[in-house]
């Protein structure tokens, strides 16, 4: 029982949310350079409130003020000054539709002069900040690359542009365009961060490994985040090492490596498995993996030790590295087994895959319940459990780490996940599920985007889950 894909939610904490919440907690907020002398200073705005950030488990990094806009009080002395003025004011006072209207309306001489120029790509910047303030980055990307356009030298606007990027996962941030950045902004540890990504999806781990060195230098002086990127650093590191020993074989979407004696039937077995669930699963959530996804298959004497997994854990999805991991032992004795636990992982690296740097802002009850659901792995257990008297763990609970969890209450919460998610589907529609995962994805709060979208508060979700949940309970 204990065996059931918990592996996720106990696994060490100083990997379970990778490097998209170090990017969110940590390096997001930080990335303002001091202004050359007579540039435009940054204007200070401060982060959001917390509740809308991940929630990592384990030590954090501290979250100072987010300073992304460029100080536009100085308009150049033109005869546009005052045309130029009147827009920066739309801008401050949130009036981004006019301001925008305006931008776009501008003589194309503007854009153009040496003296206006400049001028024009922070008030494109700061108005893709307004955007993204009220509509998300999706909204703003459209204004930080005019900005960008408009002056590719100055490093607040560029990375921007590169935050924007990362938030949507745009194929436009290149391997060339960070190299870019790294220059324009040296003492920058994200564009290396960024490298580091784009590096460990390639399954370069050696130069993935470099940049989170140069991110580790770049990263200041505060201790949890040097310590953060160095364990992260010795993992890739020590991950490349151990490839070096694995046998690979990949298929069209799947690069399957395999500690210990390779096996033919075993490869087919397992990549014919992993194949159906990404024509399967990725129909029905409307998504397929942008890239290809690593399967390490690890003899059963070494996975605990390779994974540092506890004995009964079946399977782990492992977020920094993007990787699915299982034991074998068994495997072709048990298909069943093996379906079960390569769908259920393979559904954690879509939703990943899907939601980007937000994947960690779903709640852990959704994920694992839509894991648990997408991946037809449906448990009995739950019509036992709902004949019996039980007092169900509050899904706001359940949102974060269950890493605490006892062993009883952590089958409990997989059973509620299940259910609950199974409660949404049903009574909502899947088109639901793709719209809260929407609103995540544009860092609205679980609660927020449930009330907007269902109209209903989470309470009142709860509520009525809890009451059909009871009722199914009564009726057996």
């Amino acid at each position: 029982m204990y065996r059931r894909n918990i592996l996720h939610i106990s696994y060490p904490v100083a990997f379970l949310l990778g490097l998209f919440i170090l990017y969110h907690a940590w390096i997001k907020p930080t990335y303002l350079l001091a202004p050359a002398q007579d540039q435009p200073t940054a204007s200070t705005e401060h982060t959001q409130d917390a509740s809308t950030e991940p929630r990592p488990s384990g030590p954090r990094a501290p979250e100072p003020q987010q300073t992304r806009l460029i100080d536009t009080s100085k308009a150049p002395n033109t005869k546009h000054r005052d045309l130029l003025e009147a827009i920066r004011h739309d801008i401050d006072t949130g009036n981004v539709r006019e301001a925008e209207t305006e931008l776009a309306d501008l003589p194309e001489a503007l854009a153009t002069d040496k003296t206006t120029r400049p001028y024009l790509a922070i008030l494109w910047n700061n108005l893709g900040i307004q955007q993204e303030k009220t509509g998300g980055t999706s909204l703003s990307i459209t204004a930080f690359r005019r900005a960008a356009s408009l002056d590719g030298k100055n490093p607040v606007i560029q990375l921007n542009l590169a935050h924007a990027y990362w938030e949507l996962r745009d194929p436009a941030m290149t391997q060339g365009f960070l190299e870019q950045l790294t220059v324009l902004a040296p003492s920058e540890p994200f564009p290396h961060l960024a490298l580091a990504n784009l590096f460990q999806e390639r399954n370069q781990l050696g130069e993935a490994a470099r940049h989170l060195d140069h991110a580790t230098a770049r990263a200041g002086n505060d201790p949890a985040v040097q310590s953060y990127l160095h364990t992260v650093a010795e993992k890739v590191h020590r991950t490349e090492k151990s490839d070096a020993r694995l046998a690979s074989r990949g298929s069209t979407h799947f690069t399957v490596k395999f500690d210990g004696n390779a096996d033919q039937e075993t490869w087919a077995t397992v990549l014919e498995i992993l194949e159906e669930a990404y024509r399967e699963i990725g129909q029905k959530f409307g998504h397929f993996p942008s890239k290809t996804i690593v399967v390490v298959l690890h003899a059963a004497a070494t996975f605990q030790g390779e994974t540092g997994s506890p004995l009964w854990a079946d399977g782990l999805f492992d977020p920094v590295l993007g990787r699915i991991q299982i034991p074998m032992q068994g495997a072709l004795t048990n298909r069943a087994w093996l379906t079960r636990v390569l769908r259920h992982e393979f559904v954690h690296a879509l939703l990943q895959d899907q939601q980007g740097p937000a994947g960690s802002a779903v709640p852990t009850w959704l994920n694992e319940g839509l894991a648990m659901e997408w991946s037809g792995d449906r448990w009995s257990d739950l019509e036992q459990v709902t004949r019996q008297e039980f007092t169900p763990i509050p899904l706001l609970t359940l949102e974060g780490s269950w890493g605490r969890l006892s062993p009883d209450a952590a089958i409990l919460a997989y059973l509620e996940a299940h259910s609950a998610v199974h409660y949404l589907i049903d009574r909502f529609g899947m088109h639901q599920v793709h719209e809260l995962l929407a609103h995540l994805k544009a860092r609205q709060t679980f609660s927020a985007a449930i009330q907007s979208q269902l109209s209903l508060s989470y309470e009142q979700f709860q509520a009525r889950w809890v009451e059909q949940l009871q009722k199914q309970g009564t009726r057996r």
